[in-house]
């Protein structure tokens, strides 16, 4: 009789982390973590498959430090479009209070979408505006983002400053979202159901051809 091999889970040829997995990785290792360090960073089921479907001094291949700078640099950004991460820089030149509103405003980065929500049990995205405002500033601002609209001065698009408000339409010219510029062509929102609160660009993609106006509110800058 010939022996049976042991039944054993099959592994894919070419294991594939997840997406967080994979930053987490490229995170650590843009940040000096040796190989063996950064595995221990994945979910064990990730870990596992690494070490046993290839030796782990090929699962991992440390980038050169120019390499790691620029891997970091872009995950970063793809980590703030998607909502996932507080690694955004405040500008040095804003006053206090806008600095308390945009920390304010960070510090609920992923916090869950919810229609009709002003709390951080979730927010629709003029809700999370006026909560900023209420709870950073005193100011308390029109509940929806149509009458937000008419509150403060008009501020062109290309004299920005962080604090400010900034309005779309995704359907025609009315507005329908707002979100707070935090400069550097980046703004902070609920954008829908299913969504977290996120960064997203202003300059590029999809939010920068639904741009209709801003506003400075008095005290926000």
């Amino acid at each position: 009789m010939t022996k049976q091999e042991p039944n054993r889970r099959a592994v894919p040829a070419n294991p594939r982390p997840s997406p967080v997995h994979r930053v987490a990785l490229l995170i650590a290792l843009s940040l000096g973590a040796s190989p063996a360090f950064a595995v221990t960073g994945l979910a064990a089921d990730s870990a596992d498959q690494l070490h046993t479907s290839i030796p782990l001094s090929e699962s991992v291949v440390p980038a050169l430090p120019e390499q790691r700078t620029m891997l970091f640099a872009n995950d970063v950004n793809k980590l703030i479009d998607a909502g996932t991460t507080g690694q955004v820089e405040i500008p040095a030149d804003v006053d206090g209070r806008v600095q308390t509103l945009l920390k304010r405003a960070l510090a609920l980065l992923g916090t869950p979408y919810r229609w009709g929500g002003t709390s951080t049990e979730g927010f629709d995205c003029s809700g999370l505006v006026g909560y900023v405002f209420r709870s950073a500033l005193g100011i308390e601002l029109p509940r929806v983002s149509r009458q937000m609209a008419t509150s403060g001065e008009k501020v062109d698009r290309d004299a920005l400053s962080a604090g400010d408000l900034v309005f779309f339409s995704r359907r025609g010219r009315r507005v329908d979202h707002v979100g707070i510029y935090l400069g550097n062509g980046r703004f902070v929102h609920a954008p829908r159901t299913g969504k977290d609160v996120m960064v997203s660009s202003l300059v590029e993609g999809y939010w920068s051809h639904k741009y209709i106006q801003a506003r400075r509110v008095t005290g926000s800058s």
